[in-house]
């Protein structure tokens, strides 16, 4: 491991530059920067609920390094066989060198192994600077073993920046690497 993380490097040195003479910015500080990246995932719809949050925590953890909190279902709702307060998932969060590590294994390692990968969605954005990816799979990673895999889980990483404009968030995912559909590099 690096003591500090190559993709955090490159922002300070490529990333706010380049942004600061596309957008205008006077001051580095005004520059967009990454506050968070929370990988969530639930289980709800299993049948056997605690081995799978068992599984789903333990692949959480050996793709993050960092142990993850369940999450617990606010409110009962019948159709989905679902009760208040049931263990319902597990998610992680991610902040300063952890959150740049994983992105860059995210960028560098994952997606490119995802098959018939055309690019991330440039929709999913949720109009506050956030952007959410749906990952189907945890086999796209390296840290995952496939023949160790005893069911698919699927997770949504939201990586959190410090602007609420999404045309910023985009430009500063997009120049930190992230593989927008559509666009060519």
């Amino acid at each position: 491991m690096h003591s500090a993380a190559e993709l955090f490097t490159e922002y300070q040195n490529r990333v706010v530059p380049a942004l600061q003479e596309k957008r205008g910015y006077k001051n580095k500080h005004q520059v967009p920067k990454l506050v968070k990246v929370v990988i969530n995932t639930s289980i709800a719809s299993a049948q056997d609920v605690k081995q799978a949050l068992e599984i789903a925590k333990e692949e959480l953890e050996l793709i993050t390094g960092q142990a993850p909190v369940e999450t617990i279902a606010k409110k009962s709702i019948s159709n989905f066989k679902l009760r208040a307060g049931q263990s319902i998932g597990a998610k992680v969060t991610l902040r300063g060198r952890i959150m740049y590590e994983f992105l860059e294994r995210l960028l560098k390692m994952a997606l490119p192994r995802i098959r018939d990968f055309r690019g991330v969605s440039p929709k999913a954005f949720d109009g506050n600077g956030n952007y959410t990816l749906g990952v189907s799979e945890q086999s796209i990673f390296p840290e995952v073993e496939l023949d160790k895999i005893k069911r698919n889980i699927g997770f949504d990483i939201t990586i959190v920046t410090s602007t609420n404009d999404d045309q910023e968030a985009r430009d500063l995912l997009t120049e930190l690497g992230m593989p927008f559909a559509g666009k060519k590099k």
